[in-house]
């Protein structure tokens, strides 16, 4: 007897390791940091992957600094997930994708109750579309208009200004031209390049890029930036929904949301790097203005198929959860 119950129990030290190896799978995620294997993103990454190892998920995070190959290395296979821009993202879940629309989420704050909403399981079919889902959105902070001259403090005095635009983002054009300006066609890789070498007159930015891509360079020695956020960025995990299971997916995108705090604590840190005396207000009649312009841009992109009409809607929710007396909530 004594013999049989070794025996067993040497045959149970074999096989859980084997059992807990099987429950395991392995997957390739390619990851756009701008900066490369040493930056920010892929950093918080690592941390990403480390918790994933609780979940059954074992992963190669592999860096890449062009975005355009991300995505399309995600369409190929070659990843089974990819980290990139939600306004990229916009191809693969445009539900997801229009968190990133403009003038939508007014501060930080609006945003928090946002990705509250969409770590929630009730969110998990909204965040799946064809044949991919979406496992973490992050904030990646709200874009400002920097311009090499602060007298262009104004949507009539950007007329006739060069603006860089994202290629793949025909909305961003749309609405250059509208107020009279030229779209120069540009990428996450070169627009800041254009703009410090004065190619383009314009660009909207996150302050995150202030210090990485030397966007002083362009704003010196007459530029500014317009003290009126734009639009709040963010980064979103899109997956192959058949390499993930859903339950796993849900824990990673309950990790982004619980996880929030120090992405937000980093995005303050680089707004510290920004000087002073570059920032550029304007009256508040004119932020009033912009509000109804955005608003109706909205809708026009949601018209015109680039935007999700239930995104629009969520979003609107919690602007009047949060600002219960503006126009829109009465």
């Amino acid at each position: 007897m004594k013999k049989l119950f070794t025996a067993i129990l040497a045959l149970y030290a074999l096989s859980a390791p084997f059992s807990a190896q099987a429950n395991t799978i392995k997957r390739k995620i390619c990851v756009f940091d701008i900066v490369g294997n040493v930056g920010p993103i892929m950093n918080a990454m690592r941390d990403w992957k480390a918790a994933a190892r609780g979940w059954g998920l074992e992963t190669e995070l592999v860096p890449y600094t062009n975005e355009a190959i991300v995505a399309e290395d995600l369409k190929a296979g070659i990843c089974d997930a990819s980290l990139i821009t939600g306004i990229r993202g916009r191809a693969f879940n445009k539900y997801a994708g229009t968190v990133d629309s403009i003038g939508a989420i007014p501060t930080m704050d609006h945003m928090k109750v946002l990705l509250q909403v969409l770590s929630h399981p009730q969110s998990a079919d909204k965040l799946s579309q064809g044949s991919y889902q979406i496992m973490g959105i992050a904030p990646a902070g709200a874009a400002f208009v920097f311009v090499n001259d602060r007298e262009v403090n104004s949507l009539a005095k950007a007329a006739g200004k060069k603006v860089a635009v994202l290629e793949y983002d025909e909305t961003q054009a749309k609405l250059v031209s509208q107020v009279g300006a030229t779209p120069i066609a540009s990428d996450i890789t070169n627009f800041s390049t254009k703009f410090n070498n004065g190619v383009v007159d314009i660009i909207v930015a996150p302050l995150v890029a202030y210090s990485a891509l030397e966007l002083y360079k362009g704003l010196s020695p007459d530029g500014g930036i317009i003290n009126y956020p734009l639009v709040q960025l963010t980064f979103q995990l899109i997956a192959k929904k058949d390499r993930f299971p859903a339950e796993m997916a849900q824990k990673s995108r309950e990790y982004f949301y619980n996880n929030l705090q120090r992405i937000t604590s980093q995005l303050d840190n680089e707004a510290k790097h920004v000087a002073k005396h570059w920032w550029v207000e304007i009256p508040d009649a004119d932020k009033a203005e912009y509000e109804v312009m955005m608003q109706e841009a909205r809708d026009q992109l949601r018209d015109e198929g680039y935007y999700d009409q239930d995104m629009l809607t969520l979003l609107r929710k919690v602007r009047c959860k949060m600002e219960a007396t503006r126009a829109e909530c009465s």
